[in-house]
């Protein structure tokens, strides 16, 4: 029997045994709350917390630069900095007890014909890097290996030798629409062109390796976290780099032929307003800034501004004609020098008696006089707003330092601008404005704004089009054909018909020359010129706008018709376009 006396202490044992194993069962739980059902999110807080996390950057690597066909024009390539320890070498070779499996006179013969150095010479600068400094534990071996030859060094398992990785910038077709394309500063950084224009799409997105040391220094199990970085997207371009690799050749050697400065060709498809090629001389190598003058690091084709002269007379004629001022047999009476109401003077580029012109025949013979008489025929507001219509005075894709041109109120037109505007002078314009004002015309009075961009294809494959470009109808379809046909028959009347001629095709253009502009007026002797057009008349594809800066061997506007030709016979050719297939209407008559 158990008594009152034995009961009283046995009670308490229970009770405190109870207490003690509750206390350990929330022990236990806590435990494996902490260890296994909310492991993950201590381990996070811990990486955040003081110095007890480890955090490491992963790096992507920048997007591609794709032409129109997908030939790559940039990319980034991880190359290798390899270095030696001079102190450690002689260490080791001083070490008679253990001895290096590879002595250092036959590691050095092996080293050098990987990195193609010389054997002696680099024992030498090695010899000379420790006499400087006995405990030196840093000699440059070689920057930018491959990563072929990177991993042969690494295989020579040579513990003084280290190599660090980083990536560099390539441009496999070199100088292939280099001005185009830009380049990027040493931290990865779009400096101009493409790689400026497109750098949201083109940078990679880092991500970063987080984890826990124990004492030991190895990494505690399961505390390793990794983002994953993404690589930047891919930028693919309207440009076609066969066509662009043509057309900078060429233009090189046409304008230096001529003797130019400098020179250009422009060439967009007509019914998308997509620019296929933006070639110029000088032009730059991305790979070699320093074998261009920095002056030729951007591009002269969005960026130098010119007075587009002549060329711009197929603007005066279509608003002339649009706006209900004169038509196809409007008549006008000029002499190759006149002095005009308001005191305003003008000269035609040749002499001539009076001729009563037609607006064809002042095309052809390009009379900046009887243009001035077309032209004012309809109000300076109007033929204003016209100019601003066909893109004058306006970027056209927003180009890393793009100039828009210099477009003068009306208002503030003299007694000569009044009549200069009308033939080129007095304002200056792009290579892409003239060619995307020819764009109009040739596609039935339709502008489309220009592109250069096809797509931005991101590093996890959302592929993102910029918007569709707009389309305006700045003319009637009337007036476009009536200004075609003029530019035709400018073409086969004018004095480079057979330079201009491309057979199988009907072509319209239109020279320009003007004088360059300085402090004070005009220079003397010093001219730009330009050659625009397009093909085929029946069926407008292409539009080519050839500039030469102040050519020497021939200062008018024929310095472009070969380069002209050349061009547009290319482009015709590069993309198939069929030969012509309607003929050409009666010439226009010239005069009255």
């Amino acid at each position: 029997m158990t008594t009152r006396a034995t009961r009283g202490p046995r009670r308490r044992t229970v009770v405190a045994l109870a207490v003690i194993l509750a206390v350990l069962s929330a022990f236990v739980v806590r435990l494996v709350d902490i260890q296994v059902v909310s492991a993950n999110d201590h381990v996070a807080d811990s990486l955040n917390v003081g110095q007890l996390g480890s955090t490491v950057t992963l790096e992507g690597d920048r997007g591609t630069i794709l032409d129109q066909n997908g030939i790559t024009l940039a990319s980034s390539v991880k190359v290798y900095d390899a270095q030696l320890s001079p102190s450690l070498i002689m260490q080791l070779e001083n070490d008679t007890e253990k001895p290096p499996k590879v002595p250092w006179s036959d590691a050095s013969e092996k080293i050098a014909a990987i990195t193609g150095q010389d054997a002696e010479e680099l024992r030498s600068g090695v010899a000379q890097n420790l006499e400087n400094d006995p405990s030196s534990q840093y000699y440059q071996l070689a920057n930018g290996l491959s990563t072929e030859k990177y991993i042969e060094l690494r295989d020579l398992d040579l513990v003084y030798l280290h190599a660090d990785a980083r990536e560099t910038r390539v441009y496999p077709n070199g100088a292939v629409a280099g001005n185009v394309v830009g380049y990027v500063d040493n931290a990865g950084q779009g400096q101009a062109g493409i790689e400026q224009m497109e750098g949201t799409c083109l940078a990679p997105s880092n991500g970063e390796r987080t984890y826990l040391r124990g004492k030991d220094g190895n990494i505690i199990p399961g505390s390793e976290r990794v983002k994953e970085a993404v690589n930047g997207g891919s930028v693919q371009l309207t440009i076609n780099s066969d066509l662009q690799w043509y057309l900078q050749q060429m233009i090189s050697e046409e304008a230096q032929r001529m003797g130019a400065n400098s020179g250009t060709v422009t060439v967009v498809e007509v019914t998308t307003g997509k620019i296929r090629a933006a070639a110029e001389w000088p032009s730059l190598d991305p790979n070699d800034l320093n074998a261009s003058s920095p002056e030729n690091w951007g591009t002269k084709v969005f960026g130098a501004t010119f007075e587009p002269g002549s060329t711009f007379k197929a603007i005066t004629a279509a608003a002339v004609l649009d706006a209900g001022g004169a038509d196809m047999n409007t008549i006008v009476s000029a002499d190759d020098r006149e002095t005009f109401p308001n005191g305003a003077v003008v000269n035609d580029p040749f002499r001539h008696e009076n001729y009563q012109y037609r607006l064809a025949g002042a095309m052809i013979d390009s009379s900046n006089i009887a243009l001035s008489k077309f032209g004012t025929l309809i109000d300076a507001k109007t033929r204003y707003d016209y100019i601003q219509k066909f893109g004058v005075g306006e970027k056209t894709i927003g180009f890393p330092r793009e100039e828009a041109g210099v477009l003068h109120p009306y208002e503030n037109w003299d007694s000569q601008t009044l009549y200069t505007t009308t033939f080129g002078q007095a304002l200056t314009v792009t290579a892409p404005q003239v060619a995307g004002a020819y764009q109009a015309i040739a596609n039935g009075g339709e502008k489309i704004d220009l592109s250069l961009i096809e797509s931005c294809t991101r590093g996890d494959g959302t592929v993102i089009k910029p918007d569709a470009p707009e389309r305006k109808q700045i003319i009637s379809q009337e007036t476009a054909a009536e200004v075609s046909r003029i530019l035709e028959n400018v073409t086969v009347q004018g004095g480079l018909s057979k330079q201009l001629e491309v057979p199988g095709y009907r072509v319209a253009s239109k020279t320009g020359t003007a004088e360059k502009a300085g402090e004070g007026g005009y220079i003397e002797g010093r001219y730009s010129t330009s050659l625009a057009g397009f093909a085929p008349v029946d069926d407008p594809q292409y539009v080519v706008l050839v500039t030469l800066d102040e050519p020497t061997k021939v200062v008018s506007s024929a310095a472009t018709a070969p380069a002209f030709q050349k061009a547009m016979t290319q482009v015709l050719k590069t993309y198939r376009v069929s030969p012509s297939t309607v003929p050409m209407d009666e010439w226009l008559p010239k005069f009255n």
